[in-house]
Formats: structure tokens, sequence, C-alpha cells
């Protein structure tokens, strides 16, 4: 048997470096999406005719599909393919953002960002998996791991800084067009990047029950803690809001405990590592994660001269 030529381990290097930036550049696209509509929102509200209350939808339709299908997002991945699945979200992506971009209607609107939530939902799961298999265990997969985490932390920052350029220079819809070059190219990227997926797992399925109850339990929580300050915490839609999604969450739970092929095996609850980590993913989400959204519209509106007023300091 010949011996393998030199070039070929610098050759599979270059090749294993490019799927990983394409994979990173795919999260970024995910985190960068959430957050480049902030500095859009003020010029959205006025052009649209969003209410004070009703613009948050716009940044919360994203987030609550994004949560709702995420869990169903990861199985989808294993039981379809994650190459077929990554390219699928990133079309997805695409023309959402293009019917968002175009839309001349409030709920349009609403609807293109739900369907940019639904994408990275697929896309999520996609990568981190992709990332767990393409590259192998030890310093290898840490490494990429590393620079994937790095890419979706980046695009938070990244997201509202490119949202204040585009809307500033071309206006809002340029925040919705941008991404349609960006995520079809990477859709195309797949494939001479990522090794096309085998036959489909057998003896497993989508836990369907699970997945219908998790999606819309989790949908109307979310749905009743963004619309309570519009509707009234006391209200009746969103009292029963709240009471099916305690009904549905309470479902879910039992369906896994006696699920053959959990969604979520509940086992995972008991590890104390993984517990601690959700709990404070939680905590910040409910805190420091909120204050983008505030502090961009805050700063948007304020005056000019009000707000050098309130950012020079005294001198000592």
């Amino acid at each position: 048997m010949p011996s393998p030529s030199p070039s070929q381990p610098l050759t599979r290097r270059r090749h294993v470096g490019r799927t990983l930036a394409l994979l990173a550049f795919a999260q970024l696209i995910t985190s960068l999406d959430f957050n480049i509509v902030f500095v859009a929102l003020p010029e959205i509200g006025r052009d649209l005719g969003f209410s004070a209350h009703t613009l948050q939808w716009v940044t919360s339709a994203y987030a609550v599909t994004y949560g709702g299908f995420l869990l169903l997002g990861g199985r989808a991945a294993d039981l379809l393919g994650r190459r077929r699945l990554f390219v699928t979200a990133l079309l997805l992506y695409a023309v959402s953002s293009l019917i968002g971009g175009l839309a001349e209607s409030s709920g349009l609107l609403v609807a293109a960002r739900a369907v940019q939530g639904l994408g990275g939902a697929l896309l999520f799961p996609a990568t981190l998996s992709l990332v767990n298999t393409l590259f192998a265990e030890g310093p290898e997969r840490n490494r990429a791991l590393a620079i994937w985490s790095g890419a979706g932390a980046s695009g938070l920052s990244l997201g509202a800084l490119l949202g204040g350029v585009l809307t500033d220079s071309f206006g809002w819809e340029a925040v919705f067009y941008v991404n349609i070059p960006l995520a079809g190219g990477a859709a195309l990227l797949a494939y001479p990047l990522i090794p096309a997926d085998g036959a489909r797992q057998r003896g497993r399925s989508f836990d369907l029950p699970g997945a219908v109850t998790v999606t819309a339990g989790v949908t109307l929580l979310a749905f009743a803690l963004i619309q309570g300050p519009e509707s009234g915490w006391t209200s009746p839609v969103i009292l029963v809001g709240f009471a099916l999604a305690a009904v549905l969450l309470a479902a879910f739970l039992v369906i896994e405990a006696r699920s053959r092929d959990p969604l979520m095996p509940l086992r995972l609850l008991g590890n104390r590592s993984l517990s601690g980590s959700m709990a404070i993913t939680l905590l910040f989400g409910a805190t420091f994660n909120a204050l983008p959204y505030f502090l961009t519209l805050y700063l948007k509106n304020m005056p000019p001269g009000k707000l050098l007023t309130r950012c020079s300091f005294s001198p000592v």
C-alpha cells in the first residue's frame, strides 16, 4: 500500500478549517439575527404602525418560536440528517428575511420574524451536532466548540452594531435583506464542505406527543409573559395562557417519563452540572439578556443633547 502523500494531512486540515468556519458562521447568523433589529425598532414602529407594547413582538416572535421548537429541531437533526436540516434552516432564514424586508404590515413582519425563529431552532442543534460528529473527541473538538461558541457570542454584539449601520445607511429593511446573501451563501457552501447524510436512523421516532406538548407549552408560556403587560396580568387571555402552558408542560414531563425514546430524557436533570448551567442560563436570559432591547430603545429615542448630558462626566 502506498504511503500517504505529505500534502494529504495539510489538505485535510484546510478542509476541516473551512468546515469549522462555515459552522461558526452559521452560529453567528443565529445570534446575529436575534438582536440585529434592535436599533431599527423605532423606524419599524413608525413605518408599520406598531404601538409601544406591540413593538416588542418584532423581537419576541423570534424568541418564542426559537425556544418552542428547539427540542424538536434537535430530534429532527438526528432523524432527517444534519446537513439536510442545516441547509433547510438557512433557506428558511433567507426566505423569511426577504419577506420581512418587503413587509408593509405589522402582522406580516411579525410572521416573518417567527419563521426566522423557526430557522434558528433548526439551525442551532444542527450546527452543534455537526461540530460534535465531524471533529474528533479531545483537543480538536474542544477547539471547534470554543470557536463555534465564540462566534455565537460575538454575533450578539455585532448584531447591534451592524443593525445601526444598516438602518442609518439604507433603512430598516436592510437588517432583513442582509441575511439573504449570508444565509444563502452558507447553504450553498454546505454541499462541498459538509459530508452527505447517511441512511436514516431506525428504531427512533420524533416523539410526536412530547414534541407537540413541549412546543405548545413553551410557546404559550412565552406568549403570556410577553403579552401580560399589554393585556393585563389578570386578563382572561393571559390567565388561560398560563394555565394551558402549565397543563401542557406537566403533560410533557409525564410523556417523557413513559416514552421509550424521549425527546428530553428526564435523567439528564439529575446531572448537577447540567442543572446548574441551565439555572444560570435561565437567570441570564431573564435579566441581562433583556438589557440590550430596552437600552437600545431608550438611547435611540433620547434627544442628542440630552444624551450627551447624561453621558458626560463631571470633573473630580
